[in-house]
């Protein structure tokens, strides 16, 4: 199961997505050798980044990015508008190190450091144009006191609160197989739910809330989407009308490539390129998403700074490359 399935209820101003992804995620694990509970917090943030990149309405790419002094040093998660996706995460220290039962706030949260960053980035931005970013702390206001954010779905509800004002429910869970999601959405009162006056609307959000609270993570991880809709909404859809739209299908895709790699050569400058020549005779990089070597030797790294256009600066791999 790699599907996401789009849903809306008729007697609810009420837009939700369930997600079930199996092969892609494993493809994503295939290339890492993270601790577990670094394995269900990045596969929790891959659900979420699939779950909101549903509802793009720009060809183009949404980008969780989780930022820290803690353990987890960097977690990023890349979902296209087509649902093909990438993940990685760079820990500050030994994976050895990090304890079995450690929350998202222990890993995430050190010293309150913790910053969510949610970008949306049009594949066609006009000249100049930046890309629509979020930034959300990872702790929040309780009883007076700030603590850390408890789960990758709580974290996505603040940023979803603070940034897109829209009310949102989202539920996540994964494990080394599979990831499951399950996002409501309440959506404005207008529009699409004219008909729908603002008691009954409050009403019939509360009522979709209080059926989404009891889907279980065993449900969500062992269940294609489609019979998760059917049992969650039953009589939702009986009583009320609850529609589905085809399921659209998600794949692990990387995008890196050698253009892409020259061109952070170029950035770090020839000087610095040399010294690493001199020193290691090659210059060898491993692209964190997908473990996909890239060598350049010096011919290759003289093309790199000696021609103008990126393009024409290089070559394919070479007998030994």
């Amino acid at each position: 199961m790699n599907e996401l399935l789009v849903f809306v209820c008729d007697g609810a101003p009420v837009r939700g997505e369930i997600v079930s992804i199996s092969t892609a995620w494993q493809a994503v694990l295939e290339r890492r050798n993270d601790p577990p509970v670094v394995r269900r917090i990045l596969g929790d943030f891959v659900g979420a980044a699939t779950l909101l990149s549903a509802s793009l309405k720009f060809d183009g790419t949404l980008i969780i990015q989780a930022q820290s002094k803690g353990p987890i040093q960097l977690l990023v998660v890349e979902c296209k508008s087509d649902l093909s996706m990438r993940a990685t995460v760079k820990l500050s220290v030994d994976p050895s190190e990090i304890s079995p039962n450690a929350t998202l706030g222990d890993l995430l949260d050190a010293r309150n450091s913790g910053r969510l960053v949610i970008t949306l980035d049009p594949s066609e931005r006009e000249p100049g144009q930046p890309p629509y970013q979020g930034i959300v702390a990872l702790q929040q206001h309780r009883g007076g006191q700030l603590t850390p954010v408890a789960s990758a779905a709580e974290a996505i509800g603040l940023y979803m609160q603070n940034s897109e004002q829209l009310e949102t429910r989202i539920w996540l869970t994964s494990n080394d197989s599979n990831i499951g999601g399950l996002l409501l959405q309440r959506m404005p009162d207008s529009g699409g739910h004219t008909h729908l006056d603002p008691q009954t609307a409050a009403e019939g959000w509360t009522r979709i809330q209080t059926l989404g609270e009891t889907i279980t993570d065993e449900e969500l991880i062992t269940l294609p989407p489609e019979t998760i809709l059917r049992r969650l909404f039953l009589e939702e859809s009986t009583e009320n009308g609850v529609r589905s739209f085809p399921p659209r299908k998600i794949r692990f895709s990387c995008r890196c490539s050698r253009n892409k790699v020259a061109d952070v050569l170029r950035m770090l400058g020839e000087e610095e390129v040399q010294g690493i020549l001199e020193e290691q005779g090659i210059v060898e990089t491993i692209c964190e998403f997908c473990a996909k070597p890239y060598r350049f030797d010096a011919v290759d790294c003289l093309q790199v700074f000696k021609t103008d256009l990126l393009s024409d600066a290089t070559r394919p791999p070479s007998s030994g490359h």
